[in-house]
């Protein structure tokens, strides 16, 4: 048992290291478009297939994964922000998209306030039983220096920008940790890229021996197929935390 944790441990650091020194050989990512106002799209991007997901005044569009009412609790409306403001337990306003997705780019810009825990989430299913919940591959963000999760998990697979629990972000990333970053998740059938601010932080393939050996070996292990479904919502996380979210955009892919 331990030799086969050790095998799917060293496949998530592989991975890790692979994405990094494909980062550093790639060309720089494109100069992102510059947009006047928060929450809308410029000319360009209206071009070349964006839509927002978020329109900047209300829910619309959004939902509780479970039906759950009250949302409008949870989530504040304020200076062309979504703002997550929690008083509950874990995952009483996470919100997801009504509409599914299946090959995307997807940009979020986030802002965490000090010890936050949130997440992206995406290849979602919803898991009935006595407390149903969606689960699905997490971008995890995270306060790496003051939230207790950076310390657990294998390999720091919890920190910002990892996919949470199974393969960790690198060590050394661009992160502004007193203002906004931006999160972008690229998925084209089953690959997968996580990027924070501009640099790719890792990428996988999804429905391989490799990936389900991942998965195998973290706390999703129980879950059937997880992480294989190509058709999804998006969901923002609430887990106990204030969060600060804007300029939610996608764009489909062909």
């Amino acid at each position: 048992m331990k030799k086969v944790l050790f095998v799917a441990v060293l496949l998530a650091t592989t991975l890790t290291a692979s994405a990094q020194k494909k980062a550093k050989k790639a060309v720089a990512a494109p100069a992102p478009v510059e947009v006047t106002t928060d929450n809308t799209l410029s000319e360009q991007e209206q071009r070349e297939g964006w839509e927002l997901l978020w329109d900047g005044k209300t829910l619309n569009g959004w939902k509780s994964p479970t039906g759950k009412e009250g949302l409008e609790e949870g989530w504040k409306v304020e200076d062309n922000q979504l703002k997550l403001i929690t008083t509950k337990g874990f995952s009483t306003f996470d919100i997801e998209t009504v509409k599914k997705y299946k090959n995307f780019i997807l940009k979020i810009d986030f802002l965490y306030t000090p010890g936050a825990n949130s997440g992206i989430k995406y290849s979602n299913q919803l898991i009935q039983g006595r407390f149903p919940m969606l689960v699905g591959c997490e971008y995890q963000i995270l306060d790496d220096d003051l939230h207790p999760d950076a310390k657990l998990g294998v390999k720091g697979n919890r920190k910002l920008g990892s996919l949470y629990d199974v393969i960790p972000a690198p060590e050394v990333k661009p992160v502004n940790k007193e203002g906004w970053n931006t999160a972008m998740i690229i998925i084209n059938n089953d690959k997968v890229e996580h990027w924070l601010n501009g640099v790719k932080l890792l990428e996988y393939t999804r429905n391989t021996q490799m990936f389900n050996a991942l998965i195998a070996y973290s706390k999703y292990k129980d879950y059937p197929n997880f992480g294989n479904i190509q058709e999804t919502s998006i969901m923002l996380q609430d887990h106990g935390s204030n969060v600060y979210f804007k300029n939610l955009k996608i764009k489909e892919l062909k």
